[in-house]
């Protein structure tokens, strides 16, 4: 039977009456010149065959129809929400992979096979199946087409956490091979062969090679003036919507089609508001003929500067972002697009308007490889700078910015809705609101990290980090030497993520509006969730996570990236987690950073509160990054 967005298995419920009803009905024929009759046990099979076709000829709904609320809801099927979306544990077909590609993620290069599973591995999946446990000794040998491979290493390290430590410490790292519990392993050594994420911006001064032009692939475009129009008018809709409150919570129970009904009228409503707040008139035309797809192009622009907006400012549309990630969710629907006749989401461009896709348009991407760019990028800091400092790096970035504008922009001409040198000019500011993102997301974790080394020692244990289940709130029992290495993992964790946010959030968006994967609305324990897989979104992060097991040369605990389950059932749980680390980490170094100033005046009440109830400003320092690492870093929020 063929697919039928307004039909379910359960239909063939509703036409048991149609079916006894045509049984009891005398016969059938066969053909005007045959007089043999069937019985009313022999119809039935005939009998369920037109019934079924009926329901396949019913017609479907149209957008009218909907709109004008002429389809009666209590015609369509009942059920629940597991019936109609199948199983959340169901099964897919396995598919062998490519030939040459990695069996595990099968979309990367494979680079060695294991002979104990006789199956080939990219490097990091590798290292994600047999990071610990019988697996961490199997044998491997690289593939004939590649480079010879590193063997994985088994004895312990002599550097750990950036601090050299002896072979035969009695206090080295020991693995724990029991299920679940924290484990500290030893990763495999770099191979070089392991996709990894851009690294830090040149230094000032230095060459700038390819590193801008990577990087401005995943750098969203600053919004114009007249965008900015568009996005108020845009948060204004969905601040005032209750979409995701009548989709997902009083439509969980019904059953598909029922809840396409109500997902249309609810795109409808907030599409035909946008349009008429926009322009009147269009607006009045749209009631009276009600063709959506005449203004395509006006709402995949006017979503995708949404969608922009929010990727550069994570702070901001903290409520509405996930309504219009939802809604574009059911829009992407192959139910939803073929009644508004296009989709929300440009297929040509489904992601959002980024400054390399922007200079490429106008062929200026050579701008991204002038040193001048690392000037014209800066971003200008005022703290322990005198006015004359400042105001001289301000022109010396003015002049970087107008060079590189005026050499690969050319001239003006009267008529240009919008000149290229002003377009250049964007594209810098761009590239410099992400450094600022940098700044407040990133840089915190490094001071973290900066502190942690300062203050204290993986083998020292005074002060010590140490804590214990049950004491103090926390969930975790771990050691000094221990809780040392979970602490730096995690903020070392955190770092390679923010630096690559915007990558990771171009990805999670792919992920979240795909026309392959489609969500499961499921109870998880935390409330209705969207649980929805995140195949690109998790391949990154196995490849950050590798990264930063290299980097630190151990790692505590699990290292499974939890995505798409019942702990983060999809990419945008996951993409909001992260961007709150500033909150949490930039108020603590704002505080120590101060603390110098708040003693420049030995006679003062609070240095003299500071000496007689700490001891001093180092040991109020001590004291404060003691509290943070023991107590943030319990397992307590888990």
């Amino acid at each position: 039977m063929s697919y039928h967005p307004y039909r379910t298995p359960h239909r063939r419920t509703l036409t048991i009456a149609q079916l006894r009803k045509t049984e009891v009905q005398v016969s059938y024929k066969f053909s005007a010149n045959s007089d043999v009759e069937m019985t009313s046990q022999e119809t039935a099979p005939l009998a369920e065959q037109a019934s079924e076709s009926a329901v396949e000829s019913r017609v479907q709904p149209t957008l009218a129809e909907i709109l004008d609320g002429a389809v009666n809801e209590e015609e369509l099927p009942n059920g629940s929400a597991e019936g109609q979306d199948g199983p959340m544990d169901e099964d897919e077909p396995e598919t062998e992979a490519k030939e040459g590609y990695c069996v595990e993620c099968e979309d990367q290069p494979a680079e060695l096979i294991c002979e104990t599973c006789s199956d080939v591995y990219c490097e990091v999946c590798f290292q994600a199946l047999h990071r610990k446990g019988k697996r961490k000794s199997h044998p491997t040998r690289p593939l004939a087409s590649k480079s010879k491979a590193k063997a994985t290493p088994n004895g312990t390290l002599t550097t750990v956490n950036g601090h050299h430590v002896p072979k035969d410490s009695k206090q080295g790292l020991q693995t724990e091979e029991l299920d679940g519990a924290q484990d500290v392993s030893t990763p495999p050594e770099p191979s070089g062969l392991t996709p990894a994420p851009s690294g830090y911006q040149p230094a000032m001064g230095s060459s700038v090679g390819e590193w801008f032009v990577e990087r401005a692939k995943y750098i969203p475009m600053r919004l114009t003036p007249d965008e900015r129009k568009f996005l108020r008018l845009l948060e204004g809709a969905l601040t005032v919507s209750e979409y995701t409150n009548k989709i997902d919570i009083i439509s969980f129970s019904t059953s598909k089609p029922k809840r396409v009904v109500h997902q249309i009228r609810e795109l409808c409503a907030i599409l035909s508001g946008l349009l008429l707040a926009a322009d009147y008139n269009l607006g009045q035309q749209l009631f009276t003929d009600r063709n959506f797809e005449a203004n395509a192009s006006f709402y995949q622009e006017i979503f995708e500067i949404g969608r922009r907006h929010k990727i550069m400012n994570p702070d901001r549309m903290r409520d509405s972002y996930g309504k219009l990630i939802y809604l574009l969710m059911d829009a992407q629907t192959p139910e939803v697009q073929e009644m508004l006749g296009f989709s929300l989401i440009n297929p040509e461009k489904p992601t959002v308007q980024t400054v390399y896709d922007t200079l490429e348009e106008i062929g200026c991407l050579d701008v991204l490889r002038n040193d001048l760019i690392n000037t014209a990028t800066m971003e200008i800091i005022a703290e322990g700078k005198d006015r004359r400092q400042v105001q001289k790096e301000i022109k010396a970035k003015e002049r970087a910015v107008e060079t590189l504008a005026g050499k690969y922009g050319g001239r003006s001409f009267r008529g240009e809705r919008v000149s290229k040198p002003e377009i250049i000019r964007q594209c810098l500011y761009s590239i410099g609101d992400n450094h600022a993102f940098l700044r407040v997301n990133r840089d915190p974790c490094e001071k973290m990290i900066q502190y942690l080394k300062k203050y204290f020692h993986p083998t020292d244990p005074s002060p010590s980090l140490a804590i214990r289940s049950g004491k103090d709130g926390a969930r975790l029992s771990h050691s000094h030497e221990k809780q040392y290495a979970y602490v730096l993992q995690s903020l070392t964790l955190w770092k390679e993520i923010l630096h690559d946010m915007f990558k990771l959030w171009t990805l999670a968006e792919q992920d979240l509006l795909s026309t392959t994967s489609t969500y499961r609305l499921r109870d998880t324990g935390q409330g209705l969730q969207r649980v929805q897989q995140c195949p690109r979104t998790s391949r990154i992060m196995r490849s950050i996570l590798n990264k930063a097991q290299q980097n630190i040369g151990s790692w505590v605990g699990s290292s499974v990236i939890h995505l798409g389950d019942t702990a983060v059932p999809n990419a945008l749980m996951f993409i909001d987690k992260y961007s709150q680390i500033y909150r949490i980490l930039l108020p603590i170094t704002n505080v120590l950073s101060q603390i110098p100033s708040l003693v420049s005046n030995p006679k003062s009440a609070i240095t003299q509160y500071i000496n007689d109830e700490f001891g001093g400003t180092e040991e109020l320092t001590i004291e404060i990054l003691t509290d943070m690492f023991r107590h943030a870093f319990d397992g307590s929020g888990a």
